[in-house]
């Protein structure tokens, strides 16, 4: 599990990078031929984790219904997003990972209700199998975010 979440955390890195390095108005376009934008990913990646890892298991969680309503799946980008917003998802992005190292380390983690995951259909049936998924649910939508990075710049 400790090296899944090094992985996690050098993945949300490279998120943060892209969150510091692009303009909110680059953060906030769709180009042709997608569905969404940067911040809409770097939004979904923070709700998803904290939905497989905590939600699942029972426990609170860091970000609040407002904004799991506007990045969960089945959602799309719906109007521009403030550069106050990008500061809160940036700063999740760093925060939620945070605490979940610290529950991990301090065995918070005691119950998880199985889940289907859509993109795979693999089931999740323990807090182990939702982090090895949400390892690859991350890299998975950091693909997505250096496609939309090079479809803004060319």
């Amino acid at each position: 599990m400790q090296f899944t979440l090094d992985i996690l955390a050098k993945t949300r890195q490279f998120f943060g990078q892209f969150l510091e390095n692009t303009s909110l108005e680059d953060l906030n376009k769709v180009p042709e031929g997608f569905n969404n934008n940067i911040i809409w990913n770097i939004g979904h990646i923070v709700v998803t984790q904290q939905l497989l890892a905590y939600k699942l298991s029972g426990l609170p969680m860091m970000v609040d219904e407002v904004m799991i309503s506007k990045y969960m799946k089945g959602t799309k980008p719906e109007g521009v997003v403030s550069q106050e917003e990008v500061n809160n998802i940036k700063a999740l992005l760093l925060s939620t990972l945070e605490k979940t190292k610290e529950d991990v380390e301090n065995g918070v983690f005691k119950t998880f209700n199985s889940y289907t995951v859509s993109t795979t259909g693999n089931t999740l049936n323990t807090i182990e199998d939702a982090f090895d998924f949400i390892l690859f649910h991350e890299g998975m939508h950091l693909g997505y975010v250096m496609a939309l990075v090079r479809a803004i710049n060319s």
